[in-house]
């Protein structure tokens, strides 16, 4: 196992080439090999047997430690947490949906918001056209035609590498009541490749849930990445991401009135890691309590309205930072 790890350590350089790699063939082998075979190697950040190699080193958080007990390899990743061992914050409006990595957040003054620093996507490509809020009355500006009590609009993006726990939990307690699904690329969403590609979440095939919160408009975005195109959101059994036959418009579907969830609740799963969205309208005294960077798990705090213990922490050393990136 150390040599497999050390091998693909050496081939690191040539994570960001992925991208350029056939994504439509590679999609529909990494499905079919993933829901088939036990051990395959995977296309995310080089090589995703690194990230086996992480999850054998947590084998101690999950339900089943060993990798033989799952059919395909697929499921192994997505395998459960032990019960009780994430806490939930239940001080904090806003939790972490996820284990993972902060990549970026802060407030939506524009209809651009940044993926990560200095790298921008558009907030109306990213959702699609405003046909949920019927109470928009044709507002010019897509950003404010969100917003339901006239609050400020708010963005986080967290990551969440092959070596992380893969299944997504509700950060907040919320109702969607609106399911939109994105047909697209299977791009990278690491880190690296965030940086230099302007608009990455806009390309890759996403499913987001729109719907709404004790403070106003609320949605939820599920991003696929390389060998990633596969979510499954319990709530939705109609949801069939990772088509061989992509569709150029997007398809929606009306959740109704009656789902609901609280924070924490089981949401859905990747298989394999990616990237989780939050825009959502806050109050102007909501306040995050975290640093771009931070490792964060499922349950997590990660901002109060009325909260300040964000202007307050200290800075991290850049070390830490460049270490959690």
């Amino acid at each position: 196992m150390t040599s497999i790890f050390n091998y693909c350590r050496n081939l690191s350089h040539c994570c960001d080439a992925m991208a350029f790699l056939p994504k439509k063939i590679l999609r529909t082998l990494g499905q079919k090999m993933g829901n088939r075979l036990l051990l395959y190697v995977a296309f995310e950040n080089g090589f995703s047997v690194v990230g086996l190699v992480c999850r054998q080193k947590n084998t101690g958080v999950f339900t089943t430690c060993s990798l033989w007990s799952y059919p395909s390899l697929a499921d192994f990743f997505a395998r459960p947490l032990k019960n009780g061992i994430r806490t939930i914050d239940h001080e904090s409006d806003l939790v972490s949906p996820c284990d993972g990595t902060v990549l970026h957040f802060g407030t939506v003054h524009t209809g651009e918001i940044e993926q990560v620093k200095g790298v921008t996507y558009s907030l109306e490509n990213f959702l699609g056209e405003n046909t949920w809020n019927n109470n928009n009355n044709n507002v010019k500006d897509y950003r404010t035609s969100l917003l339901h009590n006239a609050h400020t609009l708010y963005q986080c993006v967290i990551y969440l590498a092959p070596g992380d726990y893969h299944r997504f939990h509700s950060p907040a307690n919320w109702k969607p009541t609106h399911r939109r699904h994105f047909h697209g690329e299977l791009l990278s969403v690491s880190p690296r490749i965030a940086k230099w590609v302007p608009g990455l979440f806009c390309l890759n095939e996403r499913a987001v849930y729109l719907g709404s919160w004790d403070h106003g408009f609320f949605s939820y975005a599920a991003v696929g990445a390389t060998n990633v195109g596969t979510v499954k959101v319990y709530c939705d059994k109609t949801l069939h991401t990772n088509h061989p036959k992509k569709s150029d418009r997007c398809k929606d579907l009306c959740l109704g009135n009656d789902t609901y969830f609280k924070k924490g609740d089981p949401f859905g799963e990747f298989r394999m890691g990616s990237t989780i969205v939050l825009v959502f309208e806050a109050p102007v005294n909501f306040q995050f309590t975290i640093l771009p960077g931070d490792r964060v798990q499922m349950g997590q705090g990660l901002g109060r309205v009325g909260q300040h213990k964000f202007v307050d922490r200290l800075q991290p050393t850049p070390q830490f930072i460049n270490k959690a990136i």
